[in-house]
């Protein structure tokens, strides 16, 4: 027995209304019928869930690539393949570890020039507030469009929940006005109220659960970039207090 014949048995063989029998309940059949603001639910739900998916493919390539930049930065670096960038500090500064270095090219840059006996504290110390903005500015950078995902994941169940809360809402209308409770006078809005549901969780549950990974990612990325700021600091802080005659 189909599910138009069941309906048909369930209503005591009355026939069903046209949305539901044109198709089978089909999605487009029910989205024709649906009440206006059912209808509107349904629209903010599917535009959420296209704006999440942008965010997410978008973020694949942000955060991946400012990982692996980083990363091939830091290993130039501490293998000695970026030692020009005493000379051109600002160069390469398509990758964050590269403009983390080039936000204290000036200490760097002085600690060749600092007179011997004179304190470096007051230079690596400019350098550290200045790596510390740079850290965060470089996460920031990374980071955009995450507060989308937060946004679309907490709210589009609810925004399901009220087109549920609608459409069972008209179910019950239909039978008070009609003072029938057979299934085909509910059968329309009760299917429309379960598929706001159902897309607003379609809409979330990515939402969430990629947030979740980048918000992971993006910790990685910070202490990868806290680590190599540190690291700067070290070095900067040994340049300035070697000898004069054996700074390079």
């Amino acid at each position: 027995m189909n599910l138009i014949a069941f309906a048909q048995a369930v209503s005591g063989g009355e026939a069903l209304d046209p949305a539901a029998t044109e198709g089978g309940f089909s999605f487009l059949g029910l989205l024709l019928e649906a009440d206006i603001v059912v209808k509107f639910v349904l629209l903010v739900l599917l535009i959420a869930s296209l704006w999440s998916w942008s965010v997410i493919i978008e973020k694949f390539f942000t955060v991946g690539a400012a990982r692996r930049k980083a990363r091939q930065f830091e290993d130039a670096f501490w293998t000695g393949r970026a030692d020009d960038l005493d000379a051109r500090p600002g160069a390469g500064s398509s990758d964050p570890a590269s403009r983390l270095f080039a936000s204290i090219s000036r200490e760097w840059n002085d600690a060749r020039r600092l007179p011997p006996g004179e304190s470096p504290a007051i230079l690596v110390e400019r350098a550290d507030r200045s790596l510390r903005a740079g850290v965060d500015r470089e996460v920031g950078r990374v980071s955009k469009g995450l507060g989308v995902l937060a946004t679309i994941g907490s709210s589009s169940p609810f925004i399901g929940l009220f087109g549920t809360v609608w459409g069972i809402m008209n179910a019950f209308i239909n039978i008070a006005e009609k003072q029938d409770t057979s299934l085909t006078n509910v059968a329309g809005p009760i299917a429309e109220a379960l598929f706001a549901t159902g897309l607003g969780l379609i809409a979330a549950i990515p939402a969430v659960i990629f947030y979740n990974k980048f918000t992971g990612d993006l910790n990685q990325f910070a202490d990868r970039l806290d680590s190599f700021s540190q690291d700067l600091l070290v070095r900067l802080s040994r340049r300035a207090t070697e000898p004069k005659s054996e700074r390079v």
